[in-house]
């Protein structure tokens, strides 16, 4: 590591190699709480947050909160929540100390603090990026309410585990003291996610008796947001090379790409802050622009990653820089964006020809195990729902396909040509089980197809599909299922 001091604020006036804030981090109030706060919510929502503190905002500094590790607090913490984000392109490394953080809780460790938070009355809007798995949903989408978690916070509100035990007894809390409910901004890759979460909130609140559920209805909003940005894992070159440069050890920083997105839903009953004049885009409906983002970029990601890993490629740029599999994102392209709605104003050529630009860039090591990760989760709005409004027009689904058949492919091989722990799923046993008991591709795909709820809505076409896909692979390999799909009829 750098010879340098740790990052923090007594070294920023020494730091000539990055930007640093300019503002008066100790006059800030903490407005905001993230819960799930990790690389992504850092490279992306706390950007846009520094920008409106720099611009004279104060009420809305970020108090991150950990559901589950202390790595991040642990990592930030001694840096009094500062870290760099380095933007990486051909030109190098950009580097910007951020200061948005204020302060860093685990829930494990002192769940009480948590909800004392939340229950601030300064405390105005709540931030999720907790990954589509912690928000507990059965194979129907709706809360499982059988979940070890889910039952022991509706017995315990006190000391919650989950999103939904944290958010409502915070809103419990705020209702009894008379403070106006705080707005719940998922910033996660749920269809809907907004609804999705007040419905998902709506039923913890059924489970957990009384009238909350009534107030949450009510008086509580939830807009939604589409975000966009590639971030991939930092690693010890990376901490390595950016203390290196800034002169000061930062223990976590965080690489991601010069593109960064975000479109919100206007629904902020206690107020925001002018994101808008730092590049968001507030809008009345953000459906079509989360349709386009999770069909053509994050459907593409699984393509690439399930693919790539069936091919040895260990990034993004690699993937994609792979002649076969760049024409199978192409086709794939083409395949989609008839589903998405036409009156909306969508630009998917540039949309997709600016894609092509950032799957290409070396200079990000996005890792294809990264992405891969949690794809029972993932799959069924990238992938699944596209396949069957196309089923529904008589449409093919021959490239939507071959990311499921290839999604299961990789996730088979993990422990015999990948390493057993190379990227993880919640169905892991389950699925550990199904292969354990058949080796036939028509079985394989029947099974876990079933497990992971994309049965139903034209499943027996995408199944018979995805069976000849994933025949082709266990043949032949996954070239010549790439191939074999470029010949058919689209």
């Amino acid at each position: 590591m750098a010879a340098g001091q740790r990052l923090g604020p007594a070294t920023l006036p020494t730091i000539r190699a990055a930007t640093v804030p300019g503002y008066d981090r100790s006059a800030v109030t903490e407005g905001i709480v993230h819960l799930g706060v990790g690389a992504f919510h850092r490279a992306h929502q706390a950007v846009y947050v520094d920008d409106c503190l720099g611009a004279g905002e104060r009420d809305w500094g970020i108090t991150g909160v950990s559901l589950r590790s202390p790595d991040t607090r642990d990592a930030l913490a001694p840096q009094d929540g500062l870290y760099t984000i380095a933007v990486r392109s051909g030109e190098g490394d950009a580097l910007r100390v951020i200061g948005s953080m204020k302060s860093l809780l685990v829930a494990p460790e002192d769940p009480g603090a948590v909800l004392a938070r939340l229950a601030d009355p300064r405390v105005r809007i709540v931030t999720l990026t907790v990954t589509e798995k912690a928000y507990l949903r059965g194979a129907d989408g709706n809360l499982d309410a059988g979940h070890a978690d889910v039952v022991w916070d509706v017995a315990n509100p006190d000391r919650p585990r989950t999103v939904f035990g944290f958010l409502a007894g915070a809103m419990a809390r705020r209702r009894a003291a008379g403070v106006p409910p705080f707005t719940v901004l998922c910033c996660d890759n749920l269809p809907a996610n907004g609804e999705t979460v007040r419905r998902l909130m709506l039923q913890f609140a059924g489970l957990a008796g009384g009238d909350l559920a009534a107030f949450i209805e009510n008086e509580v909003a939830f807009p939604s947001t589409m975000v966009d940005r590639i971030v991939p894992a930092t690693t010890d070159a990376d901490r390595e090379r950016v203390s290196e440069t800034l002169g000061a050890k930062d223990a976590w920083p965080v690489m991601t790409e010069p593109f960064m997105q975000w479109v919100v839903e206007e629904n902020f009953p206690t107020g925001r802050p002018r994101w808008e004049k730092f590049g968001v885009t507030m809008v009345k409906d953000v459906a079509p622009f989360e349709d386009m983002k999770l069909r053509l970029l994050n459907g593409a990601h699984s393509g690439i990653a399930y693919l790539g890993l069936l091919t040895g490629h260990p990034t993004v740029a690699d993937s994609f820089g792979d002649p076969l599999i760049r024409g199978f994102v192409e086709r794939y392209w083409r395949e989609v964006i008839p589903t998405l709605p036409k009156d909306a104003g969508l630009d998917t050529d540039a949309y997709t020809a600016a894609l092509a630009e950032r799957f290409s860039s070396p200079a990000l090591r996005h890792r294809t195990a990264q992405i891969a990760m949690d794809g029972s989760q993932k799959l069924p709005q990238r992938i699944i729902a596209s396949a069957r409004l196309r089923l529904r027009e008589g449409q093919s689904v021959t490239h939507l396909m071959l990311v499921a058949a290839a999604w299961i492919a990789a996730c088979r091989k993990r422990g015999r040509s990948l390493p057993a722990g190379h990227f993880t799923d919640p169905l892991d046993a389950r699925l550990a089980d199904i292969f354990a008991s058949t080796g036939e591709p028509a079985e394989l795909v029947h099974a876990v197809f079933a497990a992971a709820g994309f049965s139903g809505g034209g499943g027996d076409a995408m199944e018979a599909t995805a069976t000849r896909h994933l025949t082709t692979i266990f043949e032949k390999g996954a070239a010549d299922a790439i191939s074999a799909a470029a010949k058919q009829r689209a």
